[in-house]
């Protein structure tokens, strides 16, 4: 499996969802700017840890079978709703599996966080970290972590967390992409390092 750090915070207002850029095979750097972190809806975001070419093509059926959902429905669609129908492709799918581990984060009346791996167990928590670098920047996000943590102290959180990841895992590095998903809408930003 290619190594990564992903992120994913519940704070009192929203959702963050994290990555850094390196998508590393074995030892080899395959690339230093590779986009793990995607926006589903306005309101729900997916990240990954794993195959990035797995999670481009889970992501672009979601997005399709969201679309054509909440056409018929007239509803914007909830995040556990996104990460059930996610876990029904993933499990479909498990003959064959689709290498990716995934954080589907959104906020609907709260803010939500799911993990699924790659036969489609859907678990949700408060904040997860998974990938190659996971052991690390999970101590950093357990330490840090409470209930009322705002949305910019869940990004500062997130960044510390993927930076101490990067120091110590090889897989992981150049850079963070961070998804922040609120009531209102999201917002893709990336900071260099």
């Amino acid at each position: 499996m290619p190594g990564a750090t992903v992120i994913g915070i519940a704070s009192k207002d929203g959702v963050v969802l994290a990555s850094e850029r390196r998508y590393a095979y074995g030892n080899y750097v395959v690339s230093k700017n590779v986009k793990k972190v995607f926006k589903v809806t306005e309101t729900v975001g997916a990240a990954c840890a794993g195959m990035v070419g797995d999670m481009q093509v889970l992501v672009k059926n979601i997005q399709s079978l969201i679309r054509l959902r909440e056409m018929e429905t007239g509803k914007k669609s909830k995040p556990n709703s996104v990460a059930k129908l996610m876990s029904v492709l993933m499990f479909e799918n498990r003959m064959y599996p689709l290498l990716t581990q995934v954080v589907v984060g959104g906020v609907s009346e709260k803010p939500e966080i799911y993990v699924l791996d790659p036969l489609g167990s859907v678990l949700p928590d408060k904040y997860v970290a998974i990938g190659s670098g996971e052991e690390i920047a999970i101590g950093v996000i357990e330490n840090d972590y409470r209930d009322d943590i705002s949305s910019e102290e869940a990004v500062d959180l997130a960044v510390r967390a993927i930076k101490s990841a990067v120091k110590r895992d090889a897989a992981s590095g150049d850079g963070v992409d961070i998804l922040v998903i609120k009531k209102d809408g999201s917002e893709l930003k990336s900071i260099n390092f």
